[in-house]
């Protein structure tokens, strides 16, 4: 009887030691300082692969120039208005423009002149900023065909004298008007968009310009083109905008992005 009760007992020993290896093949414990901790092995979990829904939203955003439309504020020499917008092509591509209007006195050494007009900008944003989940945000460089019509007032000037013995003369006041000049220019156009509030959006940008088109009154140079920006005695410009705007959806594209 004691033989047979040694036997059972070490066939359940044996049954039991077989049972624990099967669930280590399962789990694993860890022992920590305060309790063990039970974790399941790479073997007992097949690869998962969990699939990320993206949404891209595509439609129109437009906004105002808050530069240009304060800008009277500070400059009495300064009135003007620009309006922006885009439209989302594809992920990163965007169909983008600016209308706007200017009303700018120059001060230059030898004369002053006024220069009044409208202007338009079309061309297309790329989009280098690869967002996260549906994020919207843009860091974006673009290309500009602008092409403006204006009129120029030529208010007064000064005499160059080449022997100023007595003096600077004193500038002489012309009135004299220019009316149907007009100028056309590329630009390369870098700036930023960011989401502040639902389909809202602020942004800045600067631009280069270069001019491929500028007819003059021919008595003086357009100091000024609206649009454009001073001419600085050449062919070149430079720009700046800081934008808020609003964007309007029309459809939405879902992408699937496998992750494991």
């Amino acid at each position: 009887m004691k033989h047979i009760l040694k036997y059972f007992f070490s066939f359940w020993l044996l049954s039991c030691s077989f049972g624990i290896r099967a669930q280590v093949k399962d789990t694993l414990t860890i022992q920590t300082d305060s309790f063990p901790v039970t974790a399941v092995t790479p073997e007992a979990v097949p690869e998962l692969v969990q699939d990320t829904i993206k949404t891209h939203r595509y439609g129109l955003r437009v906004g105002v120039d808050l530069f240009k439309l304060t800008r009277a504020f500070w400059d009495h020499n300064y009135k003007g208005i620009e309006l922006v917008g885009d439209y989302r092509l594809s992920k990163r591509y965007f169909l983008a423009a600016e209308l706007g209007s200017e009303n700018k006195t120059t001060e230059d050494d030898r004369l002053t002149s006024n220069s009044k007009g409208q202007y338009i900008k079309a061309g297309f944003d790329y989009n280098t900023y690869e967002n996260w989940l549906d994020m919207e945000n843009i860091i974006s460089i673009g290309l500009r065909y602008g092409f403006s019509t204006f009129s120029q007032e030529l208010i007064d000037y000064k005499i160059y004298n080449s022997h100023p013995y007595w003096g600077e003369m004193p500038p002489k006041a012309s009135g004299q008007s220019y009316s149907g000049l007009n100028a056309s220019w590329i630009e390369v156009n870098m700036g930023l968009k960011a989401k502040v509030f639902n389909n809202i959006f602020v942004g800045f940008s600067v631009q280069l310009k270069g001019l491929v088109t500028n007819n003059t009154p021919g008595e003086f140079d357009n100091l000024y083109i609206p649009g454009f920006n001073r001419t600085y005695d050449g062919r070149f410009g430079v720009g700046f905008n800081y934008t808020v705007s609003y964007f309007i959806p029309i459809y939405k594209k879902k992408i699937k992005i496998e992750t494991e």
